[in-house]
């Protein structure tokens, strides 16, 4: 009989991407807290000569202030990527973007507000504090919980296309998501071989071996096809001994926010996107008062930037300021979308449908600038109102180009399970696909979305949109 081995200290220490992720926040939310009470200490201390202490708790320190932690939390959500959480880099972009944005936020609300009815001295000490004491945690933690030791030692089972697959993005990744010590396959061609820069160390003779050897604590398992027996009973001993087993669509998954389309089998698509991708009566209405919400909230700001918009076509390429396109909505069922024209007018010229590409030669130059920013999507807030979009979802594509995707790409028709959206996963991470590759790209992050949605990752995307405008990150 075999008894599953204690874990060492080291591997309990050793946190997967979920409890790093909930690492951060919860640092980021303990050091907004700090903040809050330093700034309001600060505060009250440059008041004191003018207001006693007890008027100052009483009339000046207003309920709202203590709602700023949170606030500052939903700033920072485009940060929790697992790519910028581990780059020094990318997290100091991300953060100062946060506190530039709540900066603006503020000084906007603060000027449309009745004169000195909202504080200066304590929003902006808190800002200040929490940047500086939010930099210096994430500082702290890439420094610790990116360490070797941190990091969960891998073992890659299976070297086949979709290990190299797998492997080929552990490889691109930086900093390392976990440390991997090699590759084991049963193929004796593939014995000792060297892929990108790792080795076969093994077959599954020598697993339970390798897995002491190099106090492995996770087995990624990249096999697609016909898993032999041995290999099979290894991993089982394997995991009584304590070793997570993921199987590299998970992997894949996690590392990437994204669903490997090549490398997925039909069984694994029902089972996902049939079986357990249902969604209750909750989410639906919920996601529905969502999109009526967003809805109303987006007409409304229409009426007001729309007049400029269109003037601003009109001067430089004249009419037509709207743009009407048929589109392939939920169920394939065909729909009018509206956007403002961003493009020449007889764009495509010769009739045929095109994909639009990043720095289009098509593009006008008020046309560039509402890609930049979005604002040439404003108009689709009437389709969301009109039920044939969502504000979140896959965005939607030509019937024309849909037919021809389904012929060359696999499972290209699972997108069309939910209503396109205005904002989506694929967007926040990938915008305009020109070639086949990169529309196979973006479909893996509609259907990871389409498997993983629920009303918390919709408000996130939208979240991440806003910041995406305002930073000017659109193509």
């Amino acid at each position: 009989m075999t008894f599953p081995h204690k874990a060492s200290k080291s591997t309990q220490w050793r946190l997967r991407m979920g409890e790093r992720r909930a690492l951060v926040v919860l640092g980021d939310f303990m050091m907004a807290v700090v903040a809050l009470g330093l700034g309001i200490a600060l505060w009250a201390i440059a008041d004191i000569p003018k207001v006693p202490l007890d008027d100052f708790f009483r009339t000046r320190l207003t309920g709202w202030f203590f709602w700023l932690p949170f606030l500052w939390l939903l700033l920072l959500v485009d940060s929790y990527d697992p790519r910028k959480t581990d780059d020094r880099r990318r997290t100091f972009r991300a953060v100062t973007a946060a506190a530039l944005l709540a900066l603006v936020a503020y000084m906007a609300i603060y000027f449309t507000s009745e004169p000195n009815s909202l504080p200066r001295r304590g929003v902006a000490a808190f800002l200040v504090l929490a940047y500086i004491f939010t930099l210096l945690w994430r500082m702290f933690y890439i420094q610790i919980f990116t360490a070797p030791r941190f990091l969960h030692r891998v073992l890659l089972v299976g070297a086949g296309s979709t290990g190299q697959a797998l492997l080929k993005v552990i490889t691109d990744l930086w900093p390392p998501p976990y440390y991997l010590a090699g590759l084991i396959d049963d193929d004796p061609e593939k014995q000792a071989s060297d892929l990108y820069g790792y080795t076969v160390l093994g077959s599954s003779d020598t697993l339970l071996e390798i897995v002491e050897r190099e106090n492995i604590s996770d087995i990624i398992v990249a096999i697609s096809g016909f898993m032999r027996s041995r290999m099979f009973e290894a991993l089982l001993d394997a995991q009584s001994r304590g070793v997570e087993i993921t199987r590299m669509p998970v992997a894949y998954e996690e590392l990437l926010g994204r669903v490997p389309v090549n490398h997925l089998e039909a069984d694994w698509m029902l089972r996902n996107f049939v079986d357990e991708a249902r969604v209750g009566a909750f989410y639906r209405l919920g996601k529905r008062l969502l999109d009526v919400l967003g809805g109303l909230i987006g007409v409304a700001i229409l009426v007001v930037i729309g007049p400029f918009i269109a003037l601003a076509i009109l001067i430089e390429d004249g009419s037509p300021v709207v743009f009407q396109q048929m589109r392939a909505g939920q169920g394939n069922r065909p729909y009018k979308i509206y956007k403002f024209r961003t493009m020449v007018t007889n764009a495509e010229k010769e009739g045929q449908p095109q994909l639009a590409r990043e720095n289009d030669d098509r593009t006008t130059r008020v046309g560039r600038i509402l890609r930049k920013t979005h604002l040439d999507e404003w108009l689709q807030f009437v389709n969301v109102l009109r039920g044939e979009m969502s504000l979140v979802g896959p965005r939607p594509e030509r019937p024309e180009f849909v037919e021809h995707f389904q012929e060359e790409i696999p499972f290209y028709r699972a997108r069309l399970l939910v209503k396109p959206g205005i904002a989506g996963w694929a967007q926040i991470h990938f915008a305009y696909a020109a070639t086949m590759e990169e529309m196979v790209m973006k479909l893996e992050y509609d259907l990871y979305y389409i498997k993983h949605r629920n009303l918390w990752l919709d408000i996130v995307i939208i979240l991440r949109t806003i910041a995406t405008v305002i930073g000017f990150r659109g193509r």
